[in-house]
């Protein structure tokens, strides 16, 4: 007898006589239907343009596809085992197999299910697949399906850039960073899957894509910008929550006409490199300038006793905007904020100072927050000032819920995200900001310091006055929200 022979009439006739069974040809379908849509990704993603970037597509591609691949394998043996086990029960078994003709209706129409089967399996596995990875590239998906992202969420939706999807600045292009994105999407769902994500969550500078690749795919680094008026208005924590204005003018400045490097993104345009002791980068103990002539000056902290060690990084636009999207509120900036839009009211008696305090106490949750900021605005207003709770008592409602508001959008207990959890760097009012580096402490060898003139950088015009004279002169007294 040939091989050919005895493998069709030992094997090959017997697999598909017990596996003319419905969980078999079912089986059968799913692995042919989920091994087409594999093989079609892995064709876009290798040889196409039109692959998806999403990090999350490795869930996809190395786990629920191939899931169901084997699934369907692991149930075409079952199928054939529990039919033949049924025919051997009823003295079935036939001495010699069918032949394998498809002109015998049992052995067409089992061909005939398998096709069909795997048709409308691809057609859902495929449509379902798209969907899936189609979503998976919304913010949506990444804000609200994840929980843990909470925080991230929140200060997307009120960010400068809450229309551009959380994979166009997160993800890169190329294969590389393809892998790199299937790799970190299985690791965040396992780590979601057994409640080992951090808390808080971080994002290194150095493990986020550079700006060239994100910023600078729609700013330009080199233009000019020229100056910018900026007003602050802050509110006091006396009785009459007292008003004032700081105003000054920020020297943003750029690359001119005449190709000078002018301005705070002029100066920074020179390509520095600094060593951090954090991977947060708020303490920088080392800069190194790169000079026209080819040569480096190094600026070293006086508070590096040792060696230069640490994290070393080769700054661009996240250094100082780190907080482009993700902004969060120091507590003050947000009260001064919000009651600069009339709600909390400024005509509530030391609205300002009750409010910081209520914002600024620790609280389990979210829930118990809202809880006992609605309830110690009022017990105060009711037991301080019972003519104003009786008087004014819409007004005080509406400042709590703001007050609430305030709090949900910045601090996430559950998340370990409190006040001050990420600083942002631009400025150097509640972070230490540009005096990480312009703190007149970083110096060369030959005594050479970084400046801290903050004539550099600003021009202040008018500092904490109550009707500063400069927005008179400009006729902008009015403009109170004017940056």
């Amino acid at each position: 007898m040939s091989a050919w022979r005895s493998l069709k009439e030992n094997w090959l006739q017997p697999f598909l006589f017990f596996g003319n069974n419905l969980l078999s040809l079912i089986g059968g379908a799913i692995t042919t239907a989920s091994a087409f849509v594999l093989i079609g990704f892995w064709i876009v993603s290798i040889f196409g343009h039109g692959g998806s970037s999403n990090p999350y597509l490795g869930i996809v591609l190395d786990l629920f596809l191939p899931g169901l691949f084997i699934l369907g394998l692991i149930l075409i043996p079952i199928g054939i085992w529990l039919r033949r086990r049924q025919l051997i029960a009823a003295g079935q078994v036939p001495s010699v197999y069918p032949q394998i003709d498809l002109r015998n209706p049992v052995f067409r129409r089992g061909i005939e299910t398998v096709i069909v089967i795997t048709f409308i399996n691809f057609v859902i596995v495929g449509t379902a697949t798209y969907r899936g990875v189609a979503y998976m590239d919304s913010p949506h998906f990444c804000g609200q399906s994840c929980h843990v992202m909470a925080p991230q969420w929140a200060a997307f939706q009120v960010s400068p850039h809450s229309h551009v999807d959380c994979v166009q600045c997160h993800v890169g292009s190329g294969m590389k960073s393809y892998v790199q994105a299937k790799v970190n999407g299985t690791k965040q769902l396992i780590e979601v899957t057994f409640h080992t994500w951090p808390a808080p969550i971080r994002a290194p500078l150095n493990e986020l894509r550079p700006a060239r690749a994100t910023c600078e795919e729609c700013h330009s680094p080199t233009r000019f910008i020229g100056e910018k008026l900026l007003v602050k208005t802050t509110f006091g924590d006396d009785v009459k929550n007292s008003m004032t204005r700081t105003v000054l003018v920020l020297h943003l400045g750029g690359v001119d006409s005449v190709s000078h490097f002018t301005g705070i993104h002029g100066h920074h345009l020179n390509n520095f490199e600094y060593v951090a002791t954090d991977n947060d980068a708020q303490t920088i103990i080392a800069v190194t300038a790169a000079n026209p002539d080819g040569s480096k000056t190094e600026y070293v902290s006086s508070d590096s006793k040792g060696p230069v060690q640490g994290v070393h990084r080769t700054m661009d636009c996240m250094d100082c905007h780190n907080q482009a999207t993700h902004v969060f509120q120091t507590a003050e900036e947000a009260v001064d904020e919000a009651m600069l839009d009339g709600t909390p009211s400024s005509a509530l008696p030391f609205m300002h100072k009750e409010a910081l305090q209520l914002i600024q106490a620790e609280y389990s949750s979210q829930a118990e927050a809202s809880q006992k900021i609605t309830a110690g605005l009022e017990d105060y207003y009711r037991t301080s000032y019972p003519d104003v709770f009786n008087s004014q008592r819409s007004n005080i409602d509406a400042s709590a819920r703001r007050l609430v508001a305030i709090y949900d959008r910045n601090v996430f207990p559950n998340m370990k995200v409190a006040w001050g959890t990420y600083p942002n760097n631009i400025g150097h009012m509640a972070y230490p900001g540009c005096f990480r580096c312009h703190d007149g402490n970083h110096a060369t060898k030959d005594g050479k310091t970084l400046s801290n003139d903050c004539s550099l950088c600003h021009n202040l015009l008018a500092t904490d006055e109550t009707n500063p004279s400069v927005l008179n002169d400009l006729q902008l007294q009015n403009e109170l929200h004017l940056q």
